[in-house]
Order: structure tokens, then C-alpha cells, then sequence
């Protein structure tokens, strides 16, 4: 049997013959449909699906050449979500999907967006996002063979739980997009993945950002050392203990957490006020911490904890988030990084980045386009995931890779 050819540092999480011949059988022709807001992510993906498949074929062509629609020149599939003057809208796709196993990537937090409502400029809301993306599968419903969304930040996905008579958006979200036939959803990092429990049916996935994350971060620090208690992983609240864990056992690093303590008789833009916060774990003295977060939203919180571990006499401080909203501006994480306060932030490409977060001198920006154009691949075939979602493997892999560079005191 052919070998697929090596075609990315991916490449041992999915490639096309590892399950036979009938792994090249996709589901249907693959389309791709970007959302307002998810352009310019789409394109980098559907360059990253071009260039693998193009690859295969080359080495492959009697394969390929059996299923149409497989080798194209753009996956992409062009789709207009119109707004009428009183701010009504529709969705007009523009090709044919008719038989397409079609995946909708869309950017819920894409505030760069506008419309144009009553004479006034309006910037898109999640809401508004999310109302383009039903409007979407409303036009291809009935017609593609199959419908997957790809929303890398889940539309409100803070509003999880029900702590008091409160709505439970997320869970609604859910049930409603697959009450529109919906196959799978595929998200990353979700805020808290139980929110699957909606729907225990469907086809959900809570995709890792992991392995890119600690890539990047090796990549740009060459003299991060995980040996002799010189670094340490902090979750930055109770609810992010588990990711924290995750990343302390891959690096072999002790882990740290921070809890809120809270003022419950003060409610502030729905929550309670953060009165402190308290550090549980080892001293911190001298040691590089890396500060685990599935997302910065003003980011007033993760700045606190790094003010309170340079008190506690920490080395360097860097942040590790899927998610960098910086809904306040970055000028405050600007500030703390020429005190010294923070030294690197890593985030994603899943989400918009404004400019000036791009041109930070103390931001990484972690790229996720070849990922998730292993996702679509693997799912148009009904392939495995399972090397997808549990990047373990891969994160050994580069680490025994970085300690055999001479970047570890002790073999791992």
C-alpha cells in the first residue's frame, strides 16, 4: 500500500491510509463556508487543505482521481449574509452545495464587523454572528449531505450553569443548532466542556489547544527549563485547575492555583466582586511561571495574579490562553510588560486579533490554521479523531525533541 507522504509536523496525528482503503472514501465533496468575521482564519485553512491534498495526490493520483470533488484549487464556498436598512438580514449562498459535506467556520467574538442599520454603524455582537450562522444553515439545509460548524470560541459559553434564575444560553445553543440537522460542532477550549450534556446525541467536539500552545512557547523561549524547580504551572482559579494539571504533568512541573475570594453582597456586570486573590502552593521564589487560562477577557484578573507572583519574588511570568479577547485594549498589559510585571502572552489565531495586539512586542500568536485543517480533513472522512484530541503523544514527542537539544538538565 502507498504511503501518504510526510506533509506537515502533524502528520502523525491523521494521514489517509492509516485505517485502509476505505478511509479514502470522504463523506462528500468538502466545502468550506466562511462567515463575516472568519475570512481571513478560512483562508489560511483552506491554503493548509490545498497543499495536503495536493501533496497526497501527487503521490497518490489513482485515489484521488475516484472521488470528485476531492482536489480542488479553493475549498471555499462563497456565502453573502446581507443586512436590510432596519437591520433585518438574510443569508444567499453563491455556489452550489447540493451533496457537500459543508463545514461553517464562524467567529462569534469578531467585533471588527460592521452593518449599517437606521443610517448608523453598528459592530457585530456575538449575537449578531450567531444569528448570521442559523440564517446560514437555513439556506444550505436541505441540499448539502451533511452541515458541521466550527466555532473555535462557543457562543456564550460563560453562561454555562445556572447559579440563580438565570438563562442558560449556551445550553439552548446547542440544542437549537441541532435542531437544524446539524452533524457536529466543533469547538476549543470551551469554557466547560459538561456543556455537551445538552446534547448527549449529538456530534460535539471540545477540541485542545495544547500542543500548539507548548510549541510556541519553546519555540520562543530557548531557555525555558523544566528541571530543578525552576518553573511552575498556575491555574489562575479554581475552575481552570484541570487544564493547569494537564499542562504541570505534561512539562513535569509542580502546579499552583489562585481562588477568588469573593464579596457576595456586591454584584458588578453580573458578578460578584473580586475582593482578593489567594495563591495555593510552593514558593514561587526565582522560579519562570507560566499562567494557564482558557481565555483574557479584560484581563484585570490575570494582571492581578502577575503583580501578586512578582511580589512573591516569581522569575518570569508568561500567560498561556486560547482565547485573547482584551476587551479593555491592551494598554494595561503594555504597561505591565515595561515594568517587568509579564514577559510573554500566547493566544490563539482562532479568534480576531486587532492589529496592536499583532504588532505587541509581548505577543505570540499561536497558529491554528494546519489543526484545524486536519479536523475538516479527518471529519470529511469519517476518520478517527482520537490523535486529535488527545495531543499527549505529541507533546512527548517535542519534548523529548527539546531536552535531547540540550535544553533539559535530565533526560525526560
Amino acid at each position: 500500500m502507498d504511503q501518504t507522504p510526510p506533509l506537515s509536523s502533524d502528520k502523525t496525528y491523521y494521514n489517509y491510509n492509516q485505517y485502509g482503503d476505505n478511509l479514502m472514501t470522504p463523506i462528500g465533496p468538502l466545502g468550506i463556508v466562511p462567515l463575516r468575521g472568519s475570512a481571513d482564519f478560512t483562508a489560511l485553512v483552506n491554503e493548509a487543505l490545498v497543499n495536503r491534498r495536493s501533496e497526497y495526490h501527487l503521490a497518490n493520483p489513482q485515489h484521488t482521481f475516484e472521488h470528485p470533488g476531492f482536489m480542488r484549487d479553493d475549498f471555499r464556498i462563497p456565502v453573502d449574509t446581507l443586512r436590510f436598512s432596519s437591520g433585518e438580514g438574510k443569508a444567499v449562498i453563491n455556489s452550489t452545495v447540493r451533496g457537500h459535506d459543508i463545514f461553517i467556520l464562524s467567529d462569534v467574538l469578531n467585533f471588527s464587523c460592521t452593518f449599517r442599520m437606521f443610517g448608523f454603524d453598528h459592530r457585530m455582537s456575538p449575537d449578531d454572528h450567531y444569528q448570521d450562522l442559523k440564517r446560514v444553515i437555513l439556506a444550505i439545509s436541505g441540499k448539502a449531505r451533511r452541515v458541521n460548524v466550527i466555532m473555535p470560541f462557543l457562543y456564550e459559553s460563560r453562561q454555562h450553569k445556572r447559579n440563580a434564575r438565570e438563562s442558560l444560553d449556551c445550553a439552548y445553543m446547542l440544542e437549537e443548532l441541532y435542531n437544524l440537522d446539524i452533524a457536529n460542532i466543533i469547538t476549543f477550549d470551551a469554557h466547560d466542556s459538561r456543556v455537551a450534556n445538552a446534547v448527549p446525541t449529538g456530534g460535539f467536539e471540545n477540541v485542545p489547544s495544547s500542543y500548539q500552545i507548548i510549541k510556541a512557547l519553546l519555540a520562543s523561549i530557548p531557555d525555558m527549563d523544566f528541571d530543578g524547580g525552576k518553573m511552575m504551572v498556575v491555574s489562575p482559579d479554581e475552575g481552570g485547575i484541570s487544564r493547569a494539571m494537564y499542562y504541570a504533568s505534561m512539562l513535569g512541573v509542580p502546579l499552583g492555583t489562585f481562588y477568588k475570594r469573593r464579596d457576595y453582597t456586591q454584584v458588578v456586570n453580573g458578578r460578584n466582586v473580586i475582593v482578593a486573590h489567594e495563591f495555593l502552593g510552593d514558593s514561587v521564589d526565582g522560579m519562570d511561571i507560566l499562567i494557564v487560562d482558557d481565555m483574557i477577557s479584560s484581563g484585570d484578573s490575570m494582571l492581578d495574579i502577575a503583580r501578586e507572583l512578582k511580589n512573591r519574588n516569581a522569575r518570569r511570568i508568561f500567560c498561556a490562553v486560547t482565547f485573547g479577547l482584551f476587551t479593555d485594549g491592551i494598554d494595561h498589559f503594555q504597561k505591565a510588560y515595561e515594568e517587568g510585571i509579564l514577559s510573554r502572552v500566547f493566544a490563539t489565531n482562532l479568534i480576531y486579533r486587532r492589529k496592536e495586539l499583532l504588532e505587541a512586542p509581548w505577543f505570540v500568536d499561536v497558529n491554528m490554521s494546519k489543526f484545524v485543517a486536519l479536523i475538516i480533513d479527518a471529519i470529511n472522512h469519517d476518520s478517527s479523531l482520537s490523535g486529535l484530541m488527545d495531543p499527549t503523544v505529541k507533546i512527548r514527542s517535542l519534548l523529548d525533541s527539546y531536552c535531547r537539544n540540550g535544553h533539559c538538565q535530565e533526560p525526560r
